[in-house]
């Protein structure tokens, strides 16, 4: 029996347009492949090792021509919206009292006072009131696809495996959470939506 939900952020509950640093790169000297360089860069901000400031700074090496704001706004500029809809489903299904709902999101210390700022303090407080835990990798020092940071939420929630349910549109990350006897759903975006939830739930 599943009663425990966690959930991840983008392209589950709020839109994402991953491409934008790519399709932006041209314009400001950069590269349009994710190099080694980038991607080391990426997963410390995104397991809060390096600062704002740090980030920026060591993204306008990779994309000189770019300014600290141009780079902030690009960044940022991946964050689209948050249907309404999925918001009603969360609010809804947190309010059924059913499930322990906890959100487990890879993210950064630019994105979320960004969201917070977009969404006002009530929009994004009714969300994050939604989930008993709130997640963020920046604030615990740890990312998906790592086993341990599933481990994390595990054991500080006193979860098991085998009650959990764990959604994400990286299969990456839900193959890491299945190998530690987690329930996934791989969701496929813009074929699936997570107001299906419900009907996977029955085939677990």
């Amino acid at each position: 029996m599943i009663n425990n939900i966690i959930f991840d952020f983008g392209d589950i509950f709020i839109n994402l347009d991953k491409q934008i640093i790519f399709r932006e790169a041209e314009k400001f000297g950069g590269t349009l492949y994710l190099t080694t360089e980038i991607q080391k860069i990426l997963d410390d901000f995104e397991v809060g090792a390096i600062s704002p400031d740090a980030f920026i700074s060591a993204i306008q090496v990779v994309y000189p021509k770019a300014s600290p704001q141009e780079i902030e706004n690009i960044w940022n500029g991946m964050l689209l919206d948050f249907p309404d809809y999925r918001m009603n489903f969360i609010t809804d299904l947190a309010e059924e009292n059913r499930y322990r709902l906890f959100l487990l999101s890879n993210t950064n210390a630019l994105h979320i006072p960004y969201l917070a700022k977009k969404w006002g303090s009530e929009r994004f407080d009714r969300f994050k009131n939604c989930f008993e835990k709130f997640y963020l990798s920046q604030e615990i020092g740890l990312r998906k696809p790592n086993a341990d940071i599933f481990e994390f939420v595990l054991n500080e929630n006193g979860l098991k495996a085998e009650e959990t349910f764990f959604i994400d549109d990286t299969k990456e990350n839900t193959d890491a959470a299945e190998k530690l006897g987690i329930h996934c759903w791989n969701l496929q975006v813009g074929q699936e939506d997570i107001i299906d939830l419900k009907s996977r739930l029955l085939y677990v």
